[in-house]
């Protein structure tokens, strides 16, 4: 790879006369000027102007790799060339690469392509700028390909499959006016996982990701996937369809540092509610009840339990804790003390 990105800036070099050097995201020189000692930025995703060291550093993506590049000097000369060379570097990807589609939806996905890179593909393959969810699917991974045999053969003309792992494809979902006879993403998730059982028997777990406003913002949609099944997994979520929207308050808490967990899980803990939580009967029994809209009689019927005994246990969890679950702003703070709790282990 290194090879490569020398033989990009020598072809740079060559046809605009500017010598400039490239880092990897570590600040180690790939190639170009080795004639500066100072500290290369992490993380640039634009042009910085380092009026300090009287030097100009900018993003370069190159063959999906994201590299640093600089140039001596920081006015406006050098961030016209910086702009050009990165402008260059993607051009040249993009004649070398002659990706596939089912390459460039992946790319796009793992966030590998810039925006003018996924523009001049979407041209190629005429894909419309219209709305876009991303689903994560999921199912042992001898079952994989016969899934994915029946989402390909079954979906839209614009949908896309695309291979993530041997237990994992993601489905790319177009919002056209096809779609507006579902409700919502999960509505649709839950008609794909009907669709899957009744051809093959198969049962598949789907993850959902935000909706954006096109392809060029996939890579943010897929993201939220995964991470919505990971949370689905670690959490135990009941059901085997879950949406990035139902997890936003753990994302946000989990952005929080550890200490601020464990302030908040304090304030909220005395020891009466420390051996609520500490009992697993007790956690499920709540967590089947907030499952079904408060609903006793549903509860009651999926635990196999008696309404008298899930009536003792919700009043046990309101004497140790405080919390009555049965009104929804307590229920609340209960699902928060238990989010809290799995984020500090």
């Amino acid at each position: 790879m290194d090879k490569d990105i020398k033989a990009f800036i020598k072809e740079i070099c060559d046809k605009t006369g500017v010598n400039f050097s490239v880092y990897n995201k570590s600040g180690e020189l790939i190639g170009g000027e080795n004639d500066y000692n100072g500290q290369i930025p992490k993380d640039i995703d634009d042009i910085i102007l380092d009026k300090k060291s009287l030097q100009t550093f900018f993003s370069i993506r190159y063959k999906g790799k994201s590299l640093i590049g600089r140039l001596n000097g920081c006015d406006k000369i050098q961030q016209n060339y910086a702009f050009l060379i990165s402008e260059l570097a993607e051009n040249l990807y993009f004649k070398e690469s002659g990706l596939t589609k089912s390459e460039f939806y992946k790319a796009v996905l793992f966030g590998e392509l810039s925006h003018s890179q996924i523009y001049k593909y979407m041209h190629k393959f005429s894909i419309p700028e219209l709305p876009i969810f991303v689903m994560l699917v999921g199912a042992q991974a001898n079952q994989m390909a016969e899934v994915k045999n029946i989402l390909t053969n079954s979906c839209e003309e614009l949908d896309f499959v695309v291979d993530i792992d041997q237990n994992q494809i993601a489905f790319i979902k177009f919002v056209s006016d096809n779609t507006n006879e579902y409700q919502s993403p999960i509505e649709y998730a839950e008609f794909i996982k009907q669709m899957v059982y009744e051809e093959t028997g198969i049962n598949i777990k789907i993850a959902i990701g935000s909706t954006v406003d096109g392809i060029v913002q996939a890579s943010l949609s897929f993201s939220h996937a995964v991470w919505a099944f990971r949370m689905q997994n670690a959490l135990g979520s009941k059901g085997d369809i879950h949406s990035f929207k139902e997890y936003v308050l753990i994302k946000m808490l989990e952005d929080l540092p550890k200490y601020k967990l464990n302030e908040n899980l304090d304030t909220l803990m005395d020891s009466g509610a420390r051996e609520i939580f500490g009992d697993q009967e007790m956690i499920n029994t709540a967590e089947e009840f907030l499952e079904n809209n408060l609903n006793t009689s549903e509860t009651s019927r999926k635990l196999y339990l008696h309404r008298n005994t899930l009536i003792y246990r919700l009043d046990k969890i309101e004497r140790a804790t405080g919390l009555n679950i049965r009104k929804f702003s307590d229920a609340v703070t209960f699902r928060l003390i238990t989010i809290l709790s799995r984020l500090v282990k």
